[in-house]
């Protein structure tokens, strides 16, 4: 009876901490933002950067196809109220760890290599993202070299 009680109180305090939903301080709003912010801003986002978001994410945080698109959805309204990077990058790194900073980093590279090309935009974002990250220019262009020796 004790340990009922217990994961009825557990179960209430955790509210809307279920792994798929998604409030405005959870991490994975902030990185899906990042995401859909490089791949918006050359002004074109094509199915296979569309292709690549969604399995990124899915694989990533462990996501059924419903819960990618409330995160997606989430993700897109938080990027267009978003006046800078700086919201979604400082609480990555509040959130994260450095392998998990990088991951970012990696991710977002191949939202950008999923069309098979970069242009300025997108390096200026991923640049600075990765500057509001603490990742290394050495670990961002080695990412980038990574990344692209493997897109299709």
């Amino acid at each position: 009876m004790l340990d009922t009680l217990k994961n009825l109180f557990a179960a209430l305090g955790e509210g809307d901490k279920s792994p798929d939903q998604f409030g405005p301080d959870d991490y994975r709003v902030a990185a899906a933002a990042l995401l859909i912010h490089v791949m918006s801003v050359d002004g074109s986002d094509d199915a296979a950067e569309q292709n690549r978001l969604r399995t990124i994410l899915q694989q990533q945080f462990l996501l059924d196809d419903e819960a990618a698109d409330r995160l997606i959805a989430a993700a897109t309204a938080a990027d267009r109220e978003a006046i800078d990077l700086y919201q979604f990058t400082s609480l990555l790194n509040r959130t994260l760890d450095e392998a998990g900073r990088l991951r970012i980093v990696e991710m977002m590279w191949e939202i950008v290599f999923a069309d098979g090309k970069v242009n300025e935009f997108e390096d200026n974002v991923l640049w600075r993202a990765a500057d509001l990250l603490h990742i290394s220019a050495h670990d961002r262009i080695a990412m980038r070299r990574r990344v692209a020796g493997s897109a299709p």
